[in-house]
């Protein structure tokens, strides 16, 4: 599980970070990363934040869609946030696309590495 303080939870921060994104595309996700403004920063604010959407367009089930989601989570906890940038102050969105249903870990963990590095997030 992800720390409590690596977490976007509000329907208002995904909102923020769906409207001033910086959009990256892969094969079975993509990335979305708001930089946190400096007032945000001020208040202590600098460990970056993750979510996660999954839609019901990736899968009708919820079961499927939960398990891309702990998948996701953990990736982020054990590879994203070990290998980030230290001065990285951003909110980090996941989405996952239809063929997320059919990838393996090793596949998403690919896949997230490499929109991370797209991002300049490593």
């Amino acid at each position: 599980m992800l720390p409590r303080y690596a977490r976007l939870k509000r329907n208002r921060d995904f909102r923020a970070v769906y409207a001033r994104r910086r959009s990256f595309h892969g094969g079975v996700l993509m990335l979305y990363v708001r930089p946190r403004t400096a007032a945000e920063r001020s208040q202590g604010l600098t460990a970056p934040r993750f979510g996660f959407v999954i839609s019901k367009k990736v899968s009708k089930r919820a079961n499927i869609r939960n398990r891309i989601k702990r998948r996701l989570r953990e990736i982020c906890r054990l590879h994203v946030l070990t290998k980030m940038r230290t001065d990285a102050a951003v909110d980090v969105m996941i989405v996952a696309r239809t063929s997320a249903t059919d990838a393996n870990f090793s596949r998403l963990m690919a896949d997230v590495e490499s929109l991370g590095r797209q991002a300049g997030l490593f």
